[in-house]
């Protein structure tokens, strides 16, 4: 696989994944829809998640004029063909030219990337900013630099900005520091670095301490520190999701690395960058087994781990990056496909494989026509789901979105930040999943069950009521 059939294979896979974003007939996710509308409502910190997201796609929807959602999705794709390309620069200058091409291509076809490519999520910003860090960073094992420093301590604060992931490579990188010679750097660097990280990363943490901690209390309860115990079956399931995370082949070669360095066989470079991706993943298999982790927690293991396969395989089993790409290259064709053929692609049963993507956006439209025929232009929600969807929907209906006041603390960025006013005097339509009853009985303008799509087999209730039936908690 020489250089430029690689860059070549990269941009085919890229072009594809951008053409085909153009016949997606799924819906924004979730948490696209509500990366979208913190896009709407600039900050320097969101509830669950640092800024850099809502930037990007701010950025990206300001140039092209449009919020559709090709335009949100877009960088996904491009963001990881730059990863790539620089993937490729870091495996020519500081492993070995052999592997150039293969690396490339490897990160590009991971089943991870393929479906971040897709659906646009905040692993596709960060995995950017570390290969960046880490270009720095073997850039300083060299030689002395402070551009170089600065670099990595810019990428780095970035990459915090994108996502707080980010902090789980640390450790391996302190424990190489120690034990390898050759991932040493020059103090004055390494300061410089750590300045450069923390001046970037100010403004979210700042954000964070006037905002009650907002986001990392919401991190740390999504990990269930609070509740931890012993689950190995979670462990166990984590662990085993990772060979789809990156695909069987490239997993497999980065445990075959830990093994030939236990036996005293790996090379310095290996070990280098065992550290800086397998103790990533044992870290977040660590937390499967206390509490709780999802497969894409360990993404930040596969940018140095990308690198560790390739040359493992190159040296000891070069059709295994043949059978890899095989097997990824697949999946990546697949992808798309699947968003495309979405609404056709359904279980025996008769739900949909992608139900996750579908059938937000016609509730959305249902409850703006309800709110129609019940004679107001305020609508209410305690639903997350729902509340992301009608904000990005219904973005050009002259109509008021509010999320329903929490009992307590705030449960997300829409109860935290637009939750209905206590001033608001008028009746308004009040959509959810639950039945609703208060002292001043609610009109039920509808109740239906969709037929498809994520919401399928779920009952949606819409009732009329006053703004202060909707706000009170018992």
């Amino acid at each position: 696989m020489s250089p430029r059939l690689g860059i070549l294979i990269i941009i085919g896979v890229t072009l594809w994944r951008v053409v085909t974003l153009g016949f997606d007939n799924t819906d924004l996710f979730v948490d696209e829809s509500q990366y979208w509308f913190w896009s709407q409502n600039f900050d320097f910190g969101f509830f669950s998640k640092p800024p850099m997201i809502a930037w990007v796609i701010r950025a990206v929807t300001e140039l092209s004029g449009s919020s559709a959602i090709f335009w949100i999705r877009v960088s996904g794709p491009l963001v990881h063909m730059a990863t790539a390309l620089v993937l490729m620069m870091i495996a020519k200058r500081f492993v070995s030219r052999d592997i150039v091409g293969w690396t490339g291509v490897t990160y590009i076809t991971l089943p991870g990337v393929a479906l971040s490519s897709v659906f646009f999520s905040t692993d596709v910003i960060l995995l950017f900013f570390l290969a960046i860090a880490l270009f720095a960073y073997f850039g300083l094992t060299k030689q002395r630099s402070i551009g170089l420093a600065l670099l990595m301590g810019v990428a780095f604060g970035c990459a915090f900005l994108s996502k707080y992931a980010i902090l789980f490579v640390v450790p391996g990188g302190l424990i190489a520091l120690l034990l390898l010679p050759m991932a040493r750097i020059g103090w004055r660097d390494f300061f410089i670095s750590v300045a450069a990280a923390i001046v970037v990363a100010a403004p979210n943490v700042w954000w964070n301490v006037t905002h009650d901690g907002t986001t990392i209390k919401h991190t740390t309860s999504i990990a269930r520190w609070g509740e931890m115990s012993l689950n190995f079956g979670q462990g166990i399931e984590f662990f085993a999701a990772q060979f789809g995370v990156v695909g069987p082949i490239v997993f497999f070669a980065m445990l075959w690395a830990v093994y030939r360095v236990l036996k005293g066989q790996g090379s310095a470079i290996e070990k280098l960058l065992m550290w800086l991706s397998v103790p990533v993943v044992l870290l977040i298999t660590l937390q499967a087994l206390i509490g709780k982790a999802y497969a894409n927690w360990a993404v930040t293991a596969y940018v140095a781990g990308t690198i560790l396969a390739v040359w493992l395989l190159h040296r000891v089993w070069p059709k295994g990056l043949r059978v890899s790409f095989a097997i990824n290259g697949t999946a990546s064709l697949l992808f798309p496909l699947a968003a495309i053929f979405a609404n056709q692609l359904v279980l025996p049963n008769g739900t949909e494989v992608m139900k996750r993507y579908l059938g937000r956006s016609a509730v959305s439209r249902e409850a703006a026509d309800l709110a129609r025929q019940a004679g107001t232009g305020i609508l209410v929600s305690d639903n997350r789901d729902m509340l992301a969807d009608m904000y990005y929907t219904l973005r050009d209906e002259p109509l008021k979105i509010y999320a329903r006041p929490p009992a307590g603390a705030p449960d997300n960025y829409y109860e935290q930040t637009f939750a209905l006013p206590a001033d608001v005097s008028e009746d308004v339509l009040f959509v959810t999943t639950q039945p609703f009853d208060c002292a001043e009985t609610p009109q039920t303008i509808k109740s239906w069950q969709p037929s498809g799509g994520y919401y399928r087999g779920k009952v949606i209730y819409a009732y009329k009521a006053k703004a202060s039936c909707v706000a009170a908690r018992e």
